[in-house]
């Protein structure tokens, strides 16, 4: 199985909502930080992907027909070589709301996670991740600016790189009609997927701290 979907848009633009659509559509099962954590076996892929060590692509992704949400979001312009045949959906929101939205919910989590008690295996990692993808993604993942400067230069830098008809830039609220006709499907008769984003977040964690 090789991906067919490689999703470049950061945590917290609908990422989860993806997830389900694409698995609606057949394009599961879709890779997403809740795999990972549902897995952690798969953290010694990204251990050696924040170290600068070369990856077999196909076996970090193995079993999985796309990939949304962080940390493979973080890996596309790699993802995009390594799976020529992948199209690509970059899913985006206004910046305003992606702040607010990342700011009360990763941004959060990461700020806190060493007060927080965790399992020891998702401590180990979202270490990894706060030393991997959030640092090589963010100068001040907790500066409003600096975050949305760095969440503006990666929308930019998929339009100039991606080549348009392998690009769907998507917000989850236009649902099925525009990815149906990216993806070459007919749309399902069902709904398009709703998330309550913020609060399904905290479930993971036994809740939002205070």
């Amino acid at each position: 199985m090789s991906l067919q979907i490689i999703g470049s848009g950061f945590g917290r633009t609908g990422t989860m909502t993806m997830k389900q659509a694409l698995g609606v559509l057949g394009f599961g099962p879709t890779h997403h930080m809740t795999e990972i954590m549902a897995n952690p076996d798969q953290l010694r892929h990204w251990k050696s992907i924040f170290s600068g060590a070369d990856v077999d692509w196909a076996d970090v992704f193995d079993g999985y027909r796309s990939q949304v949400d962080w940390p493979g979001a973080s890996c596309w312009q790699q993802s995009i070589i390594a799976f020529p045949e992948a199209k690509v959906i970059h899913t985006e929101r206004p910046e305003e709301d992606w702040w607010a939205s990342f700011d009360g919910t990763i941004g959060k989590f990461f700020s806190l996670s060493d007060q927080l008690e965790l399992p020891s295996e998702f401590r180990e990692i979202f270490a990894t991740m706060k030393d991997g993808f959030l640092k090589d993604t963010f100068t001040d993942f907790t500066d409003r600016a600096s975050a949305i400067a760095a969440y503006r230069d990666n929308n930019r830098k998929v339009r100039e790189i991606v080549p348009a008809d392998r690009l769907l830039v998507f917000n989850v609220a236009d649902g099925w009609e525009p990815l149906c006709r990216f993806l070459g499907v007919p749309r399902p008769d069902t709904a398009f997927p709703h998330h309550h984003p913020r609060q399904e977040f905290w479930q993971h964690f036994g809740g939002e701290p205070e």
